[in-house]
C-alpha cells in the first residue's frame, strides 16, 4: 500500500469516526495536497482540482484542519499555505529560499510557552510557532 493510499484511508477513517461523509470532494483535495511537492495554497489547490468549486474546497480544507490532518502554515510575508500533517502538536520550520516546511515538536519549548502563559495569569487555549530562515538545502 502507497503512503498516499494509507493517508487517505486513515483520513476516511477518521472522518467516519467523527461522523463526517466521505466525499469526492474531500479525496480530491487530500490527493492534491498529498501530492504536493511543498504547500500549497487555497488557489493552488482549487487549481489542482477544477471540478470543485473554491468555496467547498475552503470548506474541506478547514474540515480537514480541524481534524489535524493538514496544517497552516504562515509565511514570514503572511501568505498562508496547507501542508499535511505529520505528527499530533507540533510547530515548523519554514525555509524563506525554497518554502519546504518541516514539522518539529519540542516539549520543553511547549513548557515554557505555557510557564509564562500562567506568570502573565493568562488562559492559553492554542499557540503556534513558526520559525523563518534557510533549510540545509538551501
Amino acid at each position: 500500500m502507497s503512503s498516499s493510499s494509507s493517508l487517505l484511508s486513515q483520513t476516511e477513517a477518521l472522518l467516519e469516526t467523527e461522523g463526517h461523509r466521505i466525499t469526492a470532494t474531500r479525496r480530491g483535495v487530500l490527493k492534491a495536497i498529498a501530492a504536493a511537492d511543498s504547500p500549497l495554497t487555497i488557489e493552488e489547490i482549487s487549481d489542482r482540482v477544477p471540478d470543485i468549486g473554491r468555496a467547498t474546497v475552503f470548506r474541506t480544507v478547514k474540515l480537514l484542519q480541524e481534524l489535524g490532518v493538514i496544517c497552516r502554515v504562515t509565511l514570514e510575508n503572511g501568505g498562508i499555505r496547507y501542508v499535511l500533517s505529520t505528527s499530533s502538536h507540533h510547530h515548523h520550520l519554514i525555509c524563506n529560499e525554497c518554502g519546504s516546511v518541516t514539522e518539529f515538536s519540542s516539549p520543553q519549548l511547549d513548557q515554557a510557552i505555557h510557564e509564562e502563559a500562567e506568570a502573565a495569569g493568562f488562559e492559553l487555549s492554542n499557540h503556534t510557532v513558526e520559525l523563518y530562515g534557510k533549510c540545509k538545502h538551501c
